[in-house]
């Protein structure tokens, strides 16, 4: 998920299936309402801080950047997967709503059971729960899945997020979306049947041991085909979940009320405890923070930490930490290279820059070690199978340039007095000073690095992630964070390293790296379900992305965030790296 997205478990991860789990404590724990009552600084990373049942109230969400998008099959940033996987989208899985590792697991949403696969792996049989309903009362019935699944291939008006099932479920149909589809109910997808209206059959060409994971996203929730209006849809998505949308202004305002056709019995993820919630949007990011400290708004959904200006303001007051959370996201803050823009179209380039990064410079603008991460030496977090902090080709670790050997690959790629290049970044205030940074470690070697700055909202969709803007506009360097679309290897990696993952808008694969070996690898890695394997090939992987010096990791991220002490049921979930927000509530 970058972040974009989307995801990323605290812990190396296996496919975890369970209907149940439990958390663990910190500080001064107490056993309430089943859970482990946790208090103090990071408490919500391994317990539940305030557990209660107290239902009303208003919640309220603040956020600088716009969302993405909230059409569940367009939105690709974890902060809008957790909001709508929260209060108004199901899927037939989820993960469970508890802290810790047992968060990861996957458990039934809409569907009756976690199923078992059929076939070695390419055949999965899903029944849905009786009374689940849209919000105008209709039932939600296996065809509805199957139309929301379509529309991920109509690449005319859901023109981003995840592509995985494409990939998956095309086999060759070369199937148009929806919105293209001659089949009278719109529904000529044929790796999906749906024989009568509480089943659901998936069919893969080949196996895949992550597929469950896609039956968690968003991207596969259900959509009415009488209510879908395309590219405005994200104006009124209809909701499966808790809530519905009351009003929506964009770039400003979101407001949900109870949903009176979710049912709390057929849902075992979500309590669902206040009657509004109120999403702020378009706030400068200092404001956020005064209003957090102020206790005015409840929790920022960016859930990428504070200022740095504000970090002091918590970290060397007692009575605010205690409300504080700085857990380890999952996320890697990165540096995307072209391979286009010349002359990172030469690989020598690319080291040069990879030498004379100051890792150091780059942690302290996000905020130390504390609040802003470990230094990164690969593209593979340490809360994923396959992560080896020993991968490191460029021997960064220590976080200090080495302009000698950065002049060395210099003159090997043929500019040994630097050269010109462009920088893009969000104009937000953190990722500015992050860009300041790398600006000022290329500038000690001779490459001036002109910032462009540009609006968070459109960022990874059309700024960098349009390959022919990233031409025109000459981005050599383009700053990025990642995190795992679903806690695996490949649910981290794939997407932003497999050519075949490139698209002409929302492209993840950023540098645009083409690598067949690094191809093939992905897809033996897909067919292997032996986790140990499957982690083996994934470190074979990391390591050629390191050597194509296409992608420069500074950061494993932590991000220091504020949590007003009237919220109830507070955890940090490892599936986003984030605070829970569909268990909140307020006291």
């Amino acid at each position: 998920m970058r972040r974009r997205a989307l995801v990323a478990g605290a812990a190396a991860a296996t496919l975890v299936l369970s209907a149940c789990g439990g958390g663990s404590s910190s500080d001064n724990s107490s056993k309430d309402n089943g859970q482990k009552a946790s208090s103090g600084y990071n408490a919500a990373v391994t317990g539940v801080v305030n557990p209660s049942d107290k239902k009303g109230g208003t919640l309220k969400l603040t956020i600088h950047d716009n969302p993405d998008s909230l059409d569940p099959q367009i939105a690709y940033y974890a902060s809008e997967w957790n909001l709508m996987k929260g209060f108004y989208v199901r899927t037939l899985l989820a993960n469970d709503a508890k802290p810790g590792a047992d968060g990861l697991k996957l458990v039934p949403d809409l569907a009756t059971e976690v199923p078992t696969p059929e076939d070695g792996g390419k055949k999965y049989t899903f029944h849905l729960k009786p009374g689940v309903k849209f919000e105008d009362g209709s039932p939600i019935t296996s065809k509805d899945i199957k139309y929301g699944i379509e529309r991920v291939f109509a690449l005319e008006v859901v023109n981003a997020g995840p592509k995985y099932l494409v990939d998956l479920l095309d086999q060759g149909q070369k199937y148009p979306g929806v919105y293209k589809d001659t089949d009278p109910d719109k529904l000529g997808l044929r790796s999906v049947q749906t024989p009568d209206d509480n089943t659901i059959v998936f069919t893969l060409a080949k196996a895949n041991s992550d597929f469950l994971y896609h039956m968690q996203m968003p991207v596969s929730s259900p959509v009415q085909k009488a209510k879908d209006t395309g590219s405005q849809y994200a104006n009124h998505p209809q909701s499966t979940g808790p809530y519905k949308f009351e009003s929506y202004d964009p770039g400003k305002k979101l407001t949900m009320v109870r949903n009176d056709q979710w049912d709390q019995r057929t849902d075992p993820v979500r309590k669902a405890l206040p009657d509004r919630v109120e999403v702020t949007y378009g706030t400068a990011v200092e404001e956020i923070d005064n209003q957090l400290l102020a206790e005015e708004v409840d929790l920022d959904i960016a859930q990428t930490g504070v200022q740095p200006g504000s970090q002091p303001k918590i970290l060397l007051n007692p009575e605010k930490k205690k409300n504080a959370d700085a857990p380890v996201t999952g996320f890697i803050r990165y540096v995307a290279i072209s391979t286009k823009v010349a002359p990172f179209d030469n690989v020598h380039c690319r080291k040069a820059v990879q030498y004379a990064l100051d890792k150091t410079a780059m942690q302290t603008a996000r905020g130390g070690a504390e609040a802003g991460g470990d230094i990164a030496t690969n593209m593979l977090p340490p809360t994923i199978n396959g992560h080896d902090d020993a991968d490191d080709v460029f021997n960064t670790k220590s976080g200090k340039p080495q302009v000698d050997k950065a002049k060395e690959e210099l003159a090997a790629c043929g500019h040994p007095n630097g050269f010109d290049t462009v920088i893009a970044t969000r104009n937000t205030g953190k990722e500015m000073k992050t860009a300041e940074a790398l600006q000022q470690s290329m500038s000690a070697i001779g490459i001036n690095a002109r910032i462009d700055p540009q609006d968070a909202a459109l960022y990874f969709r059309s700024i960098i992630g349009s390959p022919s803007n990233v031409h025109n506009k000459g981005y050599g360097l383009m700053l990025a964070g990642w995190g795992a679309d679903y806690p695996s290897p490949a649910g981290f990696l794939q997407v932003i390293v497999d050519s075949r993952a490139i698209s002409e808008s929302g492209n993840n694969n950023y540098a645009e790296l083409n690598d067949p070996a690094i191809d093939a690898l992905i897809d033996q890695a897909a067919a292997e379900p032996d986790q140990q394997k499957n982690a083996e090939l994934w470190k074979q992987i990391n390591k050629k992305v390191s050597e194509s010096a296409a992608y420069m990791p500074f950061t494993y991220d932590k991000a220091l965030n504020y949590r007003n002490p009237r919220l109830t049921n507070v955890y940090v979930t490892q599936y986003y790296g984030q605070v829970d927000f569909g268990n909140l509530g307020v006291s």
